[in-house]
């Protein structure tokens, strides 16, 4: 599948909305009881673009990147202004927000995860598309250097595996991989200085 690292306009997606989706199985049995079964391991986001739009100059930045990803064939990066840190959006990045993993002394390898926890409930997000020079890395608690990170994977790879036992944490900045959920832009230029494109839908992608 083909990716360009390149990501959308932010202050365009600053105006988006959009957000997580699930897919549910529901079976309605006689009794008036229901069987719900989970169709998806993990959430999916969609987004529409459209609504960041405010002047001509934004308009023609968003043909431009429509036309260089050749409209649904290539996939992307995207802001979600809503989450796009590994803690709260309004706290700094810090090496202690996610617990990634425990150490056994042989792995040298995690994949970057953020855990959303409700009601006693954790659901662990795979995180793919982390963001250049804001990974933080911590080993039970204590921030450490000594480590890499694929931003194209999510993969964090320390130069000595960590010993067992001991609790792996990061903290970082991360792009949601999409692609656009059309291959047809509808431009409106009813107004003199400011053009629309009302609907530019956005898919997230497996990578």
């Amino acid at each position: 599948m083909s990716f360009h690292e390149v990501r959308f306009p932010v202050g365009i997606a600053l105006g988006a909305s959009g957000g997580p989706e699930r897919r549910t199985d529901i079976v309605t049995l006689g009794s008036g009881f229901e069987e719900r079964n989970a169709v998806w391991a993990h959430s999916r986001r969609r987004y529409n673009a459209g609504y960041g739009i405010r002047t001509l100059d934004e308009l023609h930045a968003v043909i431009a990147f429509f036309e260089a990803r050749n409209g649904r064939l290539h996939g992307f990066r995207w802001r979600d202004r809503a989450d796009w840190k590994s803690g709260v959006p309004q706290a700094p990045v810090g090496a202690g927000d996610q617990l990634i993993a425990f150490g056994n002394g042989v792995t040298s390898a995690f994949q970057l995860i953020k855990t959303y926890s409700s009601g006693g409930v954790d659901y662990e997000r795979p995180i793919k598309k982390p963001v250049a020079g804001t990974l933080l890395c911590a080993l039970d608690a204590t921030p450490v250097g000594g480590f890499s990170v694929d931003t194209a994977s999510g993969l964090i790879t320390f130069d000595s595996p960590p010993a067992a036992g001991v609790a792996i944490s990061a903290g970082f900045e991360f792009d949601v991989p999409v692609r656009f959920d059309t291959d047809r832009l509808e431009i409106n230029l009813s107004h003199f200085e400011a053009g629309q494109i009302p609907s530019i839908p956005l898919v997230e992608i497996r990578v």
